[in-house]
């Protein structure tokens, strides 16, 4: 431990991946654990890609790809910014990663000096801060509530900027509260944005097809701030291609070029197969995905009607994603079977040991009053994860 780097012993451990090792733990002990801890489609990859990855394989695709991705793939994914987002893109901005957390995680590391700060609107994906802190930033928390729908106001952005604020990332629809951001509230935090010009903006878009209704708005259509704006994205959510881990920025030439220079000292192209999958992924119109949507959305209905009946939880309908993010701090303070429930992460760990239902502690995103709950899981084992959690806190 001594001698290893501070950079190290500084970054924390990923919450949803701890609660998952932990779960699994159980689960070889011969518990029956039911995982809403992880945020991953339940479904298989559509055929359509994997036949499209089989091809690649009878193709000889077996060689190192460039760097920044194939050029069909960059292609593929310029004319999907268009259609989809309104996004005008060349090929020289664009940057293919193993997964969209290697696009964050090298934005992070080609813009932010030692010291820099990078504002995240709470409740934030749990590696943004860690990221920030390997690149030796510091990260300034934004706060909502459940009561305002987990959406920052103009007037909160303003109040957070200092002069040493670098970037702010958004994600929008949220993981973990499920929130969107509509164009005209974009539109009015981009106000506040165009008056500092040396903020940049990174915009987590992964989750965009995974939308009840709010229409998706790309914040990097803001004419004003399409220069400082890195837009993300990834196949793994919408098209259930989590293990496949293509991710891709969509930025300035000069930050492309220097993720494209980043990367290519770390892990250099993506996975060739993948990449030839994700051709066809973001070629095919996005109603070939909406069964998967529409199944999350009765899911996500049936989860709040559960949830509903459970006193003491505090939840708002979810717009995208696939989480409910309750709060539930009414139980702070209380003792049950001779536990005490400080905070959310003992509350977590209570419906583990208790329930044998894993979820994730809000504090890992930056709100304590909170847990997320997955329900990109079977009907059955929500019915039954939320009975026993009912049971646990009756």
């Amino acid at each position: 431990m001594e001698a290893l780097s501070a950079r190290i012993n500084s970054l924390p451990v990923s919450a949803t991946l701890a609660m998952a090792a932990k779960a699994r733990e159980l689960k070889n002990e011969g518990i029956d654990v039911i995982g809403l801890s992880l945020g991953e489609p339940d479904f298989n990859t559509p055929e359509f890609i994997k036949d499209a990855a089989i091809q690649a394989v009878n193709d000889n695709y077996n060689s190192y790809s460039p760097v920044d991705g194939y050029a069909e793939l960059k292609q593929a994914i310029i004319t999907k910014f268009k259609r989809d987002n309104g996004l005008d893109y060349a090929a020289n901005q664009i940057v293919v990663s193993t997964g969209a957390k290697q696009s964050i995680a090298n934005v992070c590391m080609v813009l932010l000096n030692p010291g820099d700060e990078v504002l995240l609107p709470a409740p934030y994906w749990v590696s943004y801060s860690a990221i920030a802190t390997l690149a030796e930033a510091k990260s300034t928390t934004i706060p909502t509530s459940i009561d305002n729908y987990f959406k920052i106001t103009p007037e909160q952005l303003e109040a957070a900027i200092s002069l040493k604020t670098k970037l702010i990332m958004f994600n929008s629809p949220n993981n973990p509260s499920g929130t969107i951001y509509t164009e005209e509230e974009y539109r009015a935090l981009g106000k506040v944005l165009e008056k500092y010009p040396d903020i940049y903006i990174m915009s987590d878009e992964i989750y965009e097809h995974i939308n009840y209704g709010t229409p998706h708005f790309s914040i990097a259509a803001i004419p004003s701030l399409y220069d400082r704006t890195i837009t993300v994205n990834g196949v793994a959510k919408a098209f259930a291609m989590t293990g496949w881990r293509i991710g891709y920025i969509g930025a300035p030439a000069w930050i492309a070029k220097a993720c494209n220079k980043m990367q290519g000292q770390i892990t250099s192209g993506a996975n060739c197969i993948a990449q030839r999958a994700t051709i066809t992924a973001l070629g095919a119109p996005v109603s070939n995905i909406q069964y998967m949507v529409d199944e999350f959305q009765s899911r996500r209905k049936l989860i709040i009607e559960l949830l509903s009946e459970i006193p003491g939880f505090r939840i708002n309908e979810p717009e995208g994603a696939f989480y409910v993010f309750p709060d539930v701090s009414h139980y702070f303070g209380k003792t049950m079977n001779g536990k005490t429930i400080k905070d959310a992460s003992d509350f977590a760990l209570y419906l583990l040991e208790e329930a044998h239902v894993a979820t994730v502690t809000g504090d890992a995103f930056g709100n304590g009053d909170c847990i997320r709950i997955s329900y990109a899981a079977s009907v059955d084992n929500i019915k039954e994860a939320i009975a026993r959690i009912a049971k646990a806190l009756a």
